[in-house]
């Protein structure tokens, strides 16, 4: 009931033209009584309430930043080189010795490795300098009042409003346009549940305190089913005749397995002996660098469901432990925008091959469809959905 009650607030936001807030559109206020009424319900005092809520208004910068999509979708080449950037190299290796001591308790108590913790630091957050500077009650507060995913976002406020009260956060606390925090972009919700308050000062300081930061870090990543002692990955090399419909995150073997079907450690040497599961992961296709995803690339998949954030992550985490860079040299070619997928997925519709709504994102129906017009015309099926598919289908990539 409550539910259909907030649906019925919702309305669309009216902009005003010179400033960031938004102008006060109709049921703002009476949304806000009603987030006021489930606080209480949850323990939230008047006075954190009175005090955060007080004259609060939705923000158009925020409706902005949701509404806005990036107009290209980043190859694995490009992804890669601005993650995993000299500067990050430097200055990750720089902070991973100067927190040692610190790094290596935390592992001993979670099984998370100091470089992995350092990998997220560095890709969240740019080492605690890009933190966000939006307050995190209006953010929170104009996404739930949105229609788009106001239940989330609902959820995510109220989590925020019971940390304030309870003193864990600032009531003035900045992060993200979606109100994520501190130095590893957690939710409130992941501060509730994963938060470690690893100094004793009853906070969760994830802006200023490394104990904090490396210790909820840590937790979060064990709770996702990070195992100890285990690697998230590694690069390999691929046979030419390699069976490339088998180089799919649902398809596991062990790696003595992947071994008699030729596959190689990433310099062609003979892989270890291992019973370990893994899958094959081929983020340019064919063409492109192959690599072994284990247990642990889950995990981090988890945190972020995105296939380039994991290996961006994973091949951070092994820069800073001391290996090299990759085998596999760059290629180079354009990205495709938004418009250049809805063009795949509306060629893909017509002939057949069922990708779904043309929405632009190239997601599992797309690969699927791209994988079944690659069999029908005798093609390497890797499913990659690239500048040659485009080709292929008579596009022209607008990079």
């Amino acid at each position: 009931m409550l539910r259909v009650i907030l649906l019925l607030l919702f309305t669309t936001f009216a902009y005003a033209d010179d400033t960031q807030e938004l102008s006060t559109p109709p049921g703002f206020k009476s949304f806000i009584e009603n987030i006021r009424v489930m606080a209480k319900e949850q323990g939230v005092s008047d006075q954190t309430l009175n005090l955060v809520l007080a004259d609060i208004a939705p923000n158009k910068r925020v409706i902005e930043l949701d509404r806005t999509q990036a107009e290209f979708s980043q190859n694995f080449w490009r992804y890669l080189s601005l993650r995993v950037s000299n500067y990050r190299l430097k200055k990750g290796t720089k902070l991973l010795q100067e927190h040692q001591n610190m790094l290596q308790e935390i592992y001993k108590e979670f099984g998370v490795p100091p470089h992995i913790i350092v990998a997220f630091w560095g890709l969240e957050s740019n080492f605690g300098s890009n933190t966000g500077h939006l307050s995190l009650v209006e953010s929170l507060a104009t996404l739930a009042f949105d229609e788009r995913r106001s239940e989330f976002f609902t959820s995510e406020l109220l989590s925020l409003l019971k940390l304030i009260d309870q003193g864990k956060i600032p009531p003035d606390a900045h992060g993200s346009w979606a109100g994520a925090m501190g130095g590893v972009q957690f939710m409130p919700s992941n501060v509730a549940n994963y938060g470690v308050d690893a100094d004793n000062d009853g906070k969760i300081n994830l802006w200023q305190s490394t104990p904090d930061i490396f210790s909820s870090a840590a937790n979060f990543l064990k709770a996702l089913g990070w195992e100890r002692g285990h690697r998230w990955g590694r690069e390999v090399k691929i046979p030419t005749q390699f069976d490339y419909s088998l180089a799919s995150l649902k398809i596991q073997k062990t790696v003595d397995e992947w071994s008699v079907l030729g596959v190689t450690s990433a310099d062609g040497s003979p892989l270890p002996k291992s019973t370990i599961k893994a899958s094959i992961v081929l983020p340019m296709g064919h063409k492109g660098p192959a690599f072994f995803a284990y247990h642990n690339f889950h995990a981090i998949l988890k945190w972020n469901r995105s296939i380039l954030y994991a290996l961006s992550v994973g091949h951070l985490s092994d820069r800073l432990a001391g290996t090299e860079k990759l085998f596999t040299q760059p290629i180079v070619e354009p990205s495709l925008s938004r418009d250049d997928i809805k063009f795949i997925q509306n060629s893909f519709n017509q002939m057949g091959f069922e990708a779904g709504e043309a929405d632009g994102i190239s997601g599992p129906k797309t690969r699927e469809a791209t994988r079944a017009y690659q069999r029908e015309n005798g093609l390497p099926i890797d499913g990659y959905v690239g500048y040659q598919l485009l080709r292929q289908l008579g596009g022209v990539a607008n990079d």
